[in-house]
């Protein structure tokens, strides 16, 4: 007997007891759980979004599109930024302004390759305002999943209000699960037992959000 039959011989043995008549999981877990917390206007689903993003300690930022080329200008010219990650899709106009040398996402790039980046500059799929958290899904502004988990700094934009929501279930709505999503709620961060906070082991020590509206 395979480790496969035995074990599947343990699951039948388990549910030999269930009711014939039992609905399936699906059916049988309530579903009517709260799909957001309160009622709040555009603009305060958006000043929560931003309260969430500082409380995390990212850096938040407040723009429109006319100002957007400066902006990033500036934030790499303070850190410093000799190279930018640049996902496939960005528009060209957000780097207008800057003048680093741009490393495209290849895929034959090694995370060696990547950690010796000094920012990436990606936009988003969509932000949740009652958790703080970013999320993206691969998609061509983006890029793939390790070029926001690698380069120390991350500039993350917002298209406000179109891509903010207030809670995870209306999240869920707008996007498509077989993506690779990536959820980010502020930089990378760990503590150990000692509860001595280490930032950016997981993915970047600086998380920049800029707010485009």
């Amino acid at each position: 007997m395979s480790s496969r039959e035995r074990i599947l011989g343990r699951v039948r043995r388990a549910l030999a007891d269930v009711p014939a008549d039992e609905g399936p999981y699906e059916e049988a877990v309530a579903r009517d759980y709260l799909r957001e917390h309160g009622r709040r206007s555009t603009e305060e689903t958006v000043e929560l979004l931003a309260e969430n993003l500082v409380d995390y300690r990212a850096i938040v930022h407040r723009c429109d599109a006319e100002e957007l080329p400066l902006l990033v200008m500036r934030l790499l010219a303070e850190r410093g930024s000799q190279e930018v990650l640049v996902p496939p899709g960005l528009p060209p106009e957000w780097l207008s302004a800057a003048d680093p040398v741009r490393i495209h996402d290849r895929a034959a790039d090694t995370a060696q390759r990547l950690d010796r980046v000094d920012s990436v500059l990606t936009g988003c799929a969509v932000a949740i305002a009652e958790t703080g958290t970013i999320v993206l899904d691969g998609s061509p502004e983006q890029g793939r999943r390790r070029i926001s988990l690698v380069p120390d700094h991350h500039i993350c934009v917002v298209r406000v209000p179109d891509q903010v929501v207030s809670s995870v279930p209306k999240a869920l709505e707008r996007l498509d699960p077989a993506r690779p999503l990536t959820w980010i709620s502020g930089p990378s961060a760990t503590s150990d037992i000692e509860l001595d906070r280490v930032e950016g082991v997981h993915g970047p020590r600086t998380l920049e959000v800029i707010l485009l509206g």
